[in-house]
């Protein structure tokens, strides 16, 4: 005599087979899904809409001593130049400083805003780390830089002469950005 139990004959046999399978198969599918992941990750970079625009209008208040604030129209003199959207409380911020030093050493004008920083934070970063800047803008708000569609510190854009944004470079500059800047600043006009 046979057994009682089930039957492998019966009208369910064929989905019991398929239903054991399935979780192997999700799990499959998770493993595959984390490789291509990691293999081929999405940029976390948010570009401005606004490159190829032109700056919008504004007129910030100097935000260290020493140096005027900054104004759309101090953009626009003819001359390409950087704005570099910074803060003092912005570690990434410190580690490009020598980089920017080395650009200002070069000739190129750079110009900053603060965003939202105190005078007293600023001016120590300043001193610790160099200043530069020809002017600072006071962006308390966050206006100026939601407006140039900054996602974050730091961040620099290139301005033409006529005070249009042709490049945004997101994150630090490091060493091996200045080249691909100077680049920029001459297809630009310098």
């Amino acid at each position: 005599m046979s057994s009682t139990g089930p039957s492998d004959t019966g009208p369910l046999a064929p989905a019991r087979r398929w239903t054991m399978w399935l979780p192997l198969a999700l799990f499959a599918l998770f493993v595959a899904l984390v490789a291509y992941g990691l293999l081929w990750p999405a940029s976390k970079e948010v570009p401005s809409r606004f490159v190829g625009q032109a700056l919008p209008e504004f007129d910030l208040p100097p935000a260290a001593a020493g140096r005027p604030g900054l104004k759309r129209s101090d953009l626009a003199d003819g001359k390409p130049r950087l704005l570099n959207v910074f803060a003092s409380w912005c570690i990434p911020c410190a580690v490009e400083s020598p980089q920017l030093a080395r650009l200002a050493a070069a000739g190129i004008e750079i110009d900053g805003v603060a965003v939202r920083d105190r005078k007293a934070d600023l001016a120590g970063f300043l001193e610790r780390n160099g200043n530069p800047y020809r002017r600072i803008g006071a962006d308390d708000r966050s206006i100026v830089q939601v407006g140039i569609g900054s996602s974050g510190v730091p961040e620099t854009y290139l301005i033409d002469g006529r005070g249009v944004i042709r490049y945004q470079h997101i994150g630090e500059i490091r060493p091996e950005h200045i080249p691909l800047l100077l680049d920029k600043l001459k297809e630009a006009g310098l």
